[in-house]
């Protein structure tokens, strides 16, 4: 018998600020691309009622972890539910399991972060944001950490929501933070964009970009999605999470890869080879580049175990009992 951690959302509250996940998702990233295993999404639809289950994976042998995400979306409740099962790397205990909706937009934000400091300019200082919720905020909390934005800009279809996200963060970074009325007035001349919306169409031009610019695409982790266009992939030093996702699930690349624009040789690299250095990022300062995010086990793993440890440092969470296989299979009859 093994006890393992159980945290909740309020357990999680206030652990680690954007600067902790994105060290830790940095180096789950580097793991990864020295040869650690992690895969694409899974993912489970059903009908009457609509639903879809989602799961994840990624083993950290340096970290001493192995976890990911367990999720379902819809179904009669029409909300989400986020498990995070983490395991110990060596001798597969488990570990912790976490509410982890509360640490979805820090992980996922901490991944475009990374690739930020990896393929961004260093002289970036102006910063697109087109989208305004939970996962748009994650993505500034987080990028925030790695470049000294001057000025962000943020546009979001509803005026209220790019509104009060330009207020909050206007209050929260040093930079000038403002909400514009289009995604033109948004990207012109940034040096850095963050897409991150439930977009079935393009949110921008790509040949609005200006020379130079990085982009994070989160939002096109189906086929289908499109926050980007294929003229953005054409131009771009293409960088997704994982290798295999960009054929796999990544809209956008599957669109340019439809239209003939590019073959799938145009993937540079994946960010965990770019981070371990076995790829360059970037190498010019003209150079387009694009971090597409789908969600991996990389991030949600490394992110998890990073709060387990601060978690048992300060006696939070509850514990719940796991018999080991040797004594729960008895095979004996109820």
């Amino acid at each position: 018998m093994t006890d393992a951690l159980f945290l909740t959302s309020d357990d999680l509250e206030g652990l680690a600020t954007p600067a902790d996940y994105v060290d830790a998702v940095r180096d789950g990233y580097r793991q990864i691309g020295d040869g650690a295993p992690a895969y694409p999404r899974q993912k489970f639809f059903r009908t009457d009622p609509d639903g879809m289950f989602t799961s994840y994976a990624a083993l950290l042998p340096e970290t001493g972890a192995v976890g990911g995400y367990m999720y379902t979306a819809g179904f009669g409740a029409g909300d989400g539910w986020f498990v995070t099962p983490l395991f110990d790397a060596e001798s597969g205990e488990p570990l912790a399991i976490l509410d982890g909706a509360s640490m979805n937009p820090f992980k996922t934000g901490a991944a475009g972060a990374v690739a930020a400091d990896e393929l961004a300019r260093e002289d970036a200082t102006t910063l697109a944001v087109v989208g305004s919720g939970a996962q748009a905020r994650g993505q500034v909390h987080a990028t925030a950490t790695v470049r000294d934005f001057e000025e962000v800009r943020v546009f979001s279809p509803t005026p209220e929501n790019r509104e009060a996200f330009a207020r909050d963060f206007d209050e929260h970074l040093e930079a000038d933070v403002r909400a514009v009325d289009s995604s033109e007035a948004a990207v012109r001349d940034a040096d850095v964009v963050i897409t991150a919306t439930r977009s079935t169409e393009p949110v921008f031009d790509g040949d609005d970009l200006a020379p130079g610019t990085h982009v994070t695409a989160m939002g096109q982790y189906r086929e289908g999605s499109r926050e980007i266009d294929v003229t953005t992939v054409e131009r771009a030093t293409y960088v997704p999470d994982i290798r295999e996702r960009a054929t796999f699930d990544a809209g956008a690349f599957l669109a340019a890869l439809e239209a003939g624009a590019v073959t799938e040789e145009h993937v540079h690299a994946d960010l965990g080879e770019v981070v371990a250095g076995t790829a360059p990022g970037r190498t010019s300062d003209d150079e387009i580049t694009v971090f597409d995010s789908g969600g991996t086990g990389i991030e949600t793993a490394a992110a998890a175990h990073m709060l387990y440890e601060r978690a048992l440092e300060a006696d939070l969470g509850s514990t719940i009992p796991f018999a080991p296989a040797s004594e729960a299979l008895t095979g004996r009859l109820p």
